[in-house]
Order: structure tokens, then sequence, then C-alpha cells
């Protein structure tokens, strides 16, 4: 809350007394009529309003001062009011007391399950992250098992699977937690991306689905750990949503890095809704499994590192996803 201006304070002041003033007035009239009637002088009657108007207006100016001080106390609060209420003015009246009860009393319990919710929000951090550490023994112990078999049995890349989803829910815990761990410098983006496809080339191999990757050399200032996350979050994309023809990785204009697919495309209508939290869209009710939390994580990550993404798409066709790193400098010069 910014802090009122004199003239502000005054309307406002006079706004609040109109009732009294009225009332004054009707007195002053009252007692003009009376002294009328019992023909008293009328340099009497003046002297007297006179004498009235004059303390009125003392009174009237030593109250609107504590009036003008006591909002700019309540401004100078507005702050600190989530931390203590202890400056508060002190309470002119018994109405005034009661509102301040009723402000502290609301104070309490917004604090009480603030505390409450954090509490629950770091528990529930803690045992995702224990959760998915839990979890990567099996895997582990499931990849050794199935050394023997073929790299690309239906099973492996099930597994495979289960490994990027479990990789979502901590990259969404870490995400969520007040302390996360951005390493920002900068980075080679071809090193980032090709540790993204590496990752995928089972799936890539299994669909059958081509990827076309025009060489480039760009130097991006970023977290790696987490431009590698959205990466292979798209790309993940692209390969669920396309059953046949091509993924292609490059830079645009030597700025913008992108992944263009042929896949299905998506509803004209669902786009400016992409990385709403829990928004599928007409594709997402088509594949019953998605959540939608995939694109949400991605545009969160890249609005915290100060990244764009633009999606353009024709149904049937395929889609473009660019990245707009603001921050990048390349070096192909």
């Amino acid at each position: 809350m910014k802090r009122p201006l004199f003239l502000e304070c005054l309307a406002a002041y006079m706004k609040s007394k109109v009732k009294l003033i009225v009332l004054s007035v009707i007195f002053i009239l009252i007692f003009a009529g009376i002294f009328a009637l019992h023909q008293i002088r009328y340099d009497a009657v003046l002297y007297a309003a006179f004498i009235c108007a004059v303390i009125g207006v003392i009174f009237g100016i030593l109250d609107f001062a504590k009036f003008y001080r006591i909002r700019l106390v309540l401004a100078d609060l507005t702050g600190s009011i989530n931390f203590s209420l202890h400056d508060m003015p002190p309470a002119r009246n018994a109405l005034e007391s009661d509102y301040q009860n009723l402000v502290r009393q609301l104070f309490e319990n917004q604090n009480r399950i603030t505390n409450e919710t954090v509490n629950f929000r770091n528990f529930m951090n803690d045992y995702y992250a224990m959760w998915v550490h839990q979890i990567k023994v099996p895997i582990a112990a499931m990849h050794l098992l199935l050394d023997e078999q073929d790299r690309n049995s239906p099973l492996r890349l099930e597994l495979f699977k289960i490994e990027q989803y479990v990789e979502m829910v901590l990259s969404y815990a870490r995400l969520e937690s007040d302390h996360t761990d951005y390493l920002i410098k900068e980075y080679d983006l071809d090193a980032i991306v090709k540790q993204a496809v590496r990752k995928y080339a089972p799936l890539f191999i299994a669909k059958k689905i081509s990827l076309n990757i025009e060489p480039f050399d760009l130097k991006v200032i970023t977290d790696e750990k987490w431009l590698q996350f959205v990466i292979e979050q798209l790309l993940s994309n692209a390969l669920k949503y396309t059953k046949k023809g091509s993924i292609s990785i490059y830079v645009e204009n030597g700025m913008s890095f992108v992944i263009e697919d042929t896949g299905i495309g998506i509803a004209p209508e669902d786009i400016a809704r992409i990385g709403e939290k829990g928004f599928t869209g007409y594709n997402g009710r088509l594949d019953k499994k998605s959540t939608g939390l995939g694109l949400y994580l991605c545009k969160e990550i890249l609005k915290r590192l100060s990244h764009k993404l633009l999606i353009s798409s024709q149904v049937g066709v395929g889609t473009k996803v660019v990245l707009v790193m603001e921050q990048q400098r390349t070096i192909m010069e």
C-alpha cells in the first residue's frame, strides 16, 4: 500500500465526519432560530457561532493530524504485515479495538495455515525424493537382469519409460522446493543436445523414427541439468506423438534452438494453453495416460532460466518447438 497523500487523507477524513458536520449545522440553526424567537441580538448569535466554529476547527485539525499519522503508520506496516502486528497503532475506541482483535485472529489463523502448508509441502518433497532414490535400486537391478537380452526388447523400453517418469517426479519435487540447485554459466548447447539424444536413442530405434540433426556451434548461458531436462521432455513428446516420419533438430537464424516433428500436431485452440498445469488438450484426451505435467515443468523451468518456449503446429502435419534463449551467445562467426 502506497503512502496516502495529504489531500487524499483530508477528503477521506471529511467524508468520515459528514454526519457530525451536518448535525453541528442543524444544532446551530436550532439555536439561531430560538435566539431569533426571543429577539436576542444577532451579533450575540454570530459571536457564539464564531467561538464554536473556532473550537471546532481546532479540534478538527488535531483530530485530523492523528488520523493522518495513523494512516501513515498503517501504510508503512503493509510491507511487514506478514511478519508481525506489534506496530499497529493503538485503538482509539472500542470499535477499533474489536476490528484489531479480529485482524489479529485472522493473522494468527493465516500463519497457522501457512506453517501447516509449508510443513506438509516439505514432508511431501522429502517423501518424493526418498521414493525416487529407493525406486532407482530395483530399476538398476532390472537393468542388470536385462543385460543378456536384446537392447531393443519391449521390456527394456518400458523400463526406460519408468525411469523417465521417475525423473519427472524428482524434477517436479525439486522445482517446487524452496531450494533449487541452479548452476548458471556458459555451456555448449551441442553437448547438452547430444546427451539428450543419446538417452532417447533406443526409442528412436524402436519406433523407427529418423533423426535429423543439423550441425551447429552455439554457446548458451543457462543451467545444464535443467535445460537438458527440458530438451529431453520435448524429445519425449515429439516421439510420443510421431507415429512415422522424422524429428529434426537445428538452430534457426543462429539464435533459436528448434525441435520439429512430423507428428499428429496440436489443435489450434490448445496451443495457447500449452504449459498450464494439468492441461492435456485434445491429444491428451486421445492418450488417456497423458498428464500435461511435462510441458508444465518445461514452461516453469524455462521461465526461471529466462528462456522462452514458442510452439507452432498444424494438425496432421507436425509441431515446431522453438527455445529462445535471450542470454545465449553464438560463436559461429
